[in-house]
């Protein structure tokens, strides 16, 4: 089958056509042959984009060559479905758990791009007591300016009542999920939660998150040492991250601990551009290789093969220099929330600088998605910049593409990235993030000056062997443990000589 860049042709491609010469099919009346569809333009942009870029399209039954026996076979199976999101996830391989699509691209957009979403300014996480059904939560950072600020929500604090309502697992999702709700705050006392008489309104305002928590330069034992705590990949941020390594560089930092406990991923060019500040000294080799579905992966070898390849750079996208640090080893502090881009960073760096990894596994993602939009070429705009989406509806979907492989071809990290260094936060004293006391930094400090970690205390072991996760508040985020790509450069058209 022919892999065109053009969905709307999909019928053609799907089924070709015959020659005059061929048509022996004998005229019957209309009422027979035509059948009234309704506006099947949502449906057929969203089977057109799967089909032809979406990298497990060899793991999707529905986007074979064959499966349809007719256009009238085709165009009932897209009838069949009242919600065009029904349609995608129907479309989406039974292992990929982050591909998704959304009905607004706008508010895509501004997350991804700008950091901006509806949010009380809480970041928390959900545990269960074991196989209990009753769940707790812990606030791990409240954003600077938030209503969660305002109305005095701390990090460390706990809560177990949302408006009047103890939170199991039925009911958290509904009741967290509010644009606004009551959260009663409660207090850890000799490893029991107890309620306080504390009681805030917390509402959800659309905030632009600055990525960038903290930052300092720690003078300990004749040692300088950078510390950042980065929260995501987000362009908008860009030339503030620059800015803090253009500090780092002119305190003369001798070592860097990168703090990526709470980094779910985001743009791969940030990521690049963040090896790159680390580094500097590899300015034009390879960082990463992109592998692509088999239609697109044999076209780019064949056609482009440097587009399948990503490399160092000396210049953020805005065309700052980039503040590089020349640094032969890097500290990075993960937990189960680092994914993404933040696993990206490290598997790149490591064939070429020592990494080491203090904290915990972190989630194993190796592929990246990008924004496909109703319009020929699948993007925003056009060649020449001029917007060119269907005016009609806002769909827009974020399917995996590519999966990345570091300079030496190793990926498929499916059960994340392990820690050299085995360390967590202590839900007994969380501590202020940013202190050299608090448990995971002073487990990297410790790491630094090469002395053994502090043991773990018993809320952290009670913690590993007792509670469950079940939940974080970003997961109410579309992007979610998600990187993604900038743009897409495809082809217009595949040649057939090569399907």
């Amino acid at each position: 089958m022919n892999k065109l860049l053009f969905p709307l042709l999909l019928l053609a491609i799907l089924f070709g056509s015959c020659s005059k010469e061929d048509d022996t099919v004998e005229p019957q009346p209309k009422e027979e042959i035509q059948q009234e569809r309704r506006n099947l333009e949502v449906e057929e942009f969203i089977f057109g984009a799967m089909n032809e870029i979406y990298l497990y399209e060899a793991d999707v039954p529905q986007l074979q060559d064959g499966y349809f026996s007719s256009q009238d076979d085709f165009l009932d199976f897209l009838e069949g479905y009242n919600d065009p999101v029904n349609l995608y996830y129907d479309l989406v391989a039974d292992h990929d758990q982050f591909s998704f699509m959304t009905e607004d691209y706008v508010a895509l957009e501004k997350l991804l791009n700008e950091g901006i979403s509806g949010t009380t300014g809480m970041n928390y996480r959900l545990h269960t007591f074991g196989n209990n059904t009753d769940v707790f939560g812990y606030v791990r950072y409240v954003i600077p300016g938030s209503p969660a600020e305002e109305a005095g929500v701390k990090r460390g604090d706990f809560f177990t009542e949302i408006d009047g309502s103890s939170l199991n697992v039925n009911n958290y999702q509904q009741l967290l999920g509010q644009a606004s709700f009551s959260m009663r705050i409660d207090e850890l006392i000799d490893d029991t939660i107890t309620h306080t008489d504390k009681v805030v309104e917390l509402s959800k305002v659309e905030i632009a998150e600055d990525p960038i928590f903290t930052h300092n330069v720690f003078e300990i034992e004749g040692e300088n040492i950078g510390y950042l705590l980065y929260n995501g990949f987000t362009p908008d941020f860009d030339a503030q991250l620059n800015s803090v390594f253009g500090e780092f560089k002119s305190r003369n930092i001798s070592s860097l601990i990168l703090d990526l406990r709470y980094n779910g991923g985001g743009n791969v060019e940030t990521a690049i551009d963040l090896s790159s500040m680390i580094t500097g000294q590899f300015n034009e080799q390879i960082i990463l290789k992109y592998e692509y579905n088999q239609y697109y992966q044999t076209y780019f070898e064949q056609n482009r093969p440097e587009d399948l390849l990503m490399y160092f750079n000396n210049s953020i996208r805005n065309g700052e220099s980039i503040n590089s640090l020349n640094l032969t080893k890097v500290y990075v502090i993960t937990t189960r929330s680092s994914a993404s881009a933040s696993e990206l960073v490290i598997h790149a760096l490591e064939p070429y600088i020592d990494v080491v990894q203090i904290g915990g596994t972190t989630r194993g993602k190796f592929q990246a998605s990008a924004t496909l939009y109703d319009s020929p070429n699948l993007s925003y705009t056009n060649k020449d910049g001029e917007v060119h989406v269907n005016p009609n509806h806002n769909y827009a979907l974020q399917p995996l593409i590519v999966k990345y492989a570091n300079k030496d071809d190793e990926s498929d990290f499916v059960d994340g990235l392990f820690p050299d260094v085995e360390a967590s936060e202590d839900l007994g004293n969380l501590g202020t993030l940013g202190d050299p006391n608090e448990t995971l930094l002073n487990a990297a400090i410790n790491t630094v000056l090469g002395k053994a970690p502090e043991p773990a205390s018993a809320m952290q072991k009670r913690v590993e062997q007792e509670f469950k996760f079940i939940w974080e508040s970003d997961m109410f985020k579309p992007n979610y443990q998600r990187v993604y790509l900038d743009k897409i450069h495809l082809p217009e058209i595949i040649p057939a000589e090569l399907n």
